[in-house]
C-alpha cells in the first residue's frame, strides 16, 4: 500500500495542494500537515520554534510556527546582487542570519507565515529560486565550487546548471502560488505547453534524489554521499567522460537495522555527451522501482541492495541508447575546501572563507554577516557556496587582496582556522530549535565542543592533522557524519551516539563505537581515541589509515555496524 506521502502527492494537483488558498487566509499561521508535505517541493519546510514549544503548550497556545526557505543554486554559484538580496531578506522576513547548506544553497530561517510570499517572490526576482530545493525530486545539483579557469571547473559548473534545469518539475504551481502566475525564467520555454511530468510522472520520486559532479583528486562535494555521482575523467583540460557512482546516502533511523548509511558504488563509465541521458535513465529507474510503501526504505541505495548492482546496471542500460564501459579508476585525497587566497588562473583571485557550521550571522564578538555584506557591496565578487558550507569570494583583482584581508583581520575574521587544521572542515547540522527532526542539539553546542577538542589536539601535537569531525542532531545525517573520522549523532537531549572510522577523503564509513555519550563527556571520550592514535600510529599515518589498520574488517561495512557497538577498541584497551 502506498505511504501517506504518496497519496498526498497523487492528489496534490501537480504540487498545488491548498497552498494558495491557505496563503490568502489573513488569520492563518501555518499549513495543514498534508500541505506541509507539498510545500517542501517549493523549497520550504514548515517548522516551529522548539525552544518555545513546551511553554506555549502550558499556556494553551499554538506552536510558534516558522518556516525555513531554501534556495536552489546549482554548483553553489550566485552573483553579488543575489547574495545581497538574500542578506536583506534575512532581516526583512527571517531571523537575521543566513545558513549555507551542504548542497550549496542558502537557507533563510525563522520566516513567518505572512512573510512567505514576499520571501520567495523576492528570491525569484533576484534571479534564483527555491523550486525543488526540497521534496521528492532531484535536489540542488552540487559541483566543485572553486572558480579555477582550467576549462574543467567551468565545464562542471555548466553541467550542474543544465542537469538541475533538466530535472525541474514542469508544474506551473510555483509561479501561480508565489509570483502571481508570472512564469519564472526556467518556465518560459514551456509556458504554453500542457502540464506534464515526462521524467517524474504524476507522483514524482519515492524520495529525494541527490546528484553531484566531482573532479579528482579533490572530493569537495562528498561524492560518495550522492544518489548519483559523476566522477570526471580529464584529458588536456577537457572532460572526456565520467565514472558513474550510484546509491550513496547518509540517512538512517537509530535501532532500525533495515536502515543504514551507504557509500555510492561504481556503476559504469560514460562519455561526456551522454551525461543527461544517463541521469534520466537512472532517475527513472528509481522512479519506477523505488519503494513507495516504506519511506524509510525508499532511497536508491535500498533498491540497489535489494535487487543487486548487476540488475540495476542492466535495467539502466536497457534505457540507454549506447553501451557504457566499465568504471575507470580514480582516487581522492580530501573533502576539504580551498580556503584562503588562491589564483584562479586568469589573473584574478578567489578567497575561501571558513564559515563555522555555515551560519552567517553577527555574533557578539564577530560581526561576520555585516563584514561580508560590506565586502560584497564594495568589491562585487562572484559568490560560490561550498558543500562544506563555506563561502568563496571570486574574480578579485590582486590589488584587492590586501584591502580585503585587512578588513577581515580588523574584525577578527580569519579565512582559515588558526588553531587546528581539523577545525577547517568540522561541521554540524542546524538541529534545534528549528529542525523538527532533531533529537539533540548540534549547531548551538558544536563550537564549544570543538574548542575543547582543539585543546586536546594541540596538547597531543595533532594540530596539523586532517581529522574530519562532524555532528548531527539526529540520525538522518544532514551533516554527513557517517563518513567522518569522528562523529556524534544525537539520540536524545544531551546524548549522542559516537561513530569512528570514516575518512578525510570521504570514501569510508564509520562504525558505532559507543551507543550513548553524554554531551559533556564528548571531549574526554575523544581524548581516549586520540591518545591511542598518538601511541600506535606509524610514521605520518593519518587517523583514518591508523583506524582501519588497527580495526581490520572496516573496509566492508555492514548494516549492523551503525546500530551495534563495535567492541574492537574497547576490548583492545581493556586488556
Amino acid at each position: 500500500m502506498p505511504s501517506p506521502v504518496e497519496l498526498i502527492k497523487a492528489k496534490s494537483r501537480a504540487l498545488r495542494g491548498a497552498l494558495l488558498e491557505t496563503l490568502k487566509k489573513a488569520s492563518e499561521t501555518h499549513f495543514s500537515e498534508e500541505d506541509a508535505q507539498v510545500l517542501k517541493f517549493h523549497g520550504c519546510y514548515q517548522q516551529d520554534n522548539r525552544d518555545l514549544r513546551n511553554e506555549r503548550k502550558k499556556l494553551g497556545l499554538d506552536k510558534a510556527w516558522i518556516f525555513m526557505v531554501r534556495t536552489k543554486c546549482p554548483g553553489g554559484a550566485m552573483t553579488a546582487s543575489q547574495y545581497l538580496s538574500l542578506d536583506r531578506l534575512s532581516d526583512a522576513v527571517g531571523n537575521g542570519t543566513l545558513r549555507i547548506t551542504t548542497r550549496q544553497g542558502i537557507q533563510l530561517h525563522g520566516v513567518i507565515f505572512g512573510g512567505l510570499r514576499r520571501c520567495i517572490s523576492s528570491i525569484v526576482a533576484s534571479g534564483i529560486h527555491t523550486w525543488g530545493a526540497c521534496g521528492d525530486v532531484v535536489r540542488n545539483v552540487v559541483a566543485p565550487p572553486s572558480p579555477i579557469k582550467d576549462g574543467v571547473h567551468d565545464q562542471v559548473q555548466q553541467l550542474a546548471l543544465s542537469i538541475s534545469n533538466l530535472f525541474l518539475s514542469k508544474s506551473k504551481a510555483y509561479s501561480e502560488i508565489w509570483i502571481n502566475n508570472i512564469p519564472v525564467e526556467y518556465e518560459q520555454d514551456t509556458a504554453d505547453q500542457a502540464e506534464e511530468e515526462p521524467i517524474y510522472g504524476k507522483v514524482y520520486l519515492p524520495r529525494k534524489f541527490k546528484i553531484g559532479f566531482v573532479i579528482p583528486p579533490s572530493n569537495d562535494v562528498d561524492i560518495y554521499s550522492q544518489d548519483l555521482g559523476f566522477v570526471a575523467h580529464v584529458s588536456s583540460n577537457k572532460i572526456e567522460g565520467f565514472t558513474v557512482l550510484v546509491g550513496g546516502s547518509h540517512g538512517m533511523t537509530h535501532g532500525l537495522v533495515k536502515t543504514y548509511p551507504k557509500l555510492a558504488v561504481p556503476l559504469f563509465y560514460i562519455p561526456l555527451e551522454k551525461t543527461a541521458e544517463t541521469a534520466i535513465a537512472i532517475v527513472q529507474t528509481q522512479r519506477d522501482f523505488g519503494n513507495r510503501e516504506d519511506r524509510k526504505r525508499a532511497r536508491l541505495k535500498y533498491l540497489i541492495d535489494e535487487r543487486g548492482i548487476d540488475w540495476f546496471r542492466s535495467e539502466v542500460g536497457s534505457r540507454l541508447s549506447f553501451s557504457p564501459e566499465p568504471p575507470k579508476p580514480f582516487s581522492f585525497s580530501s573533502v576539504s575546501d580551498r580556503l584562503g587566497w588562491h589564483s584562479q588562473g586568469d589573473g584574478k583571485y578567489f578567497l575561501g572563507i571558513r564559515i563555522e557550521n555555515g551560519r552567517i550571522a553577527d555574533f557578539p564578538s564577530l560581526p561576520l554577516r555585516t563584514v561580508l555584506r560590506h565586502i560584497v557591496e564594495d568589491y562585487q565578487p562572484g559568490i560560490r557556496l561550498t558543500p562544506n558550507a563555506n563561502i568563496l569570494l571570486c574574480d578579485l583583482g590582486e590589488d584587492k587582496k590586501e584591502q580585503i584581508t585587512k578588513v577581515l583581520s580588523q574584525n577578527r575574521i580569519f579565512p582559515v582556522a588558526l588553531k587546528t587544521v581539523s577545525r577547517n572542515f568540522a561541521h554540524a547540522c542546524v538541529a534545534l530549535p528549528t529542525c523538527g527532526l532533531a533529537l539533540a542539539e548540534s549547531e548551538r553546542v558544536f563550537p564549544q565542543i570543538m574548542d575543547k577538542i582543539e585543546e586536546i589536539l594541540v596538547e597531543l601535537g595533532l594540530s596539523k592533522e586532517e581529522i574530519l569531525i562532524r555532528m548531527s542532531g539526529c540520525p538522518n545525517g544532514c551533516s554527513r557524519p557517517y563518513n567522518a573520522d569522528i562523529a556524534f549523532v544525537g539520540r536524545a537531549p544531551n546524548r549522542y551516539a559516537l561513530y569512528i572510522g570514516g575518512s578525510i577523503a570521504g570514501d569510508r564509513l564509520a562504525s558505532l563505537q559507543k551507543r550513548v555519550v553524554e554531551l559533556d563527556e564528548i571531549p574526554s571520550v575523544v581524548r581516549e581515541y586520540l591518545e591511542d592514535f598518538v601511541r600506535n600510529r606509524r610514521h605520518e599515518e593519518s587517523f583514518s589509515h591508523y583506524w582501519h589498520r588497527m580495526n581490520p574488517g572496516c573496509e566492508q561495512p555492514t548494516p549492523g555496524q551503525f546500530h551495534q557497538e563495535q567492541l574492537s577498541f574497547q576490548a583492545k584497551n581493556s586488556t
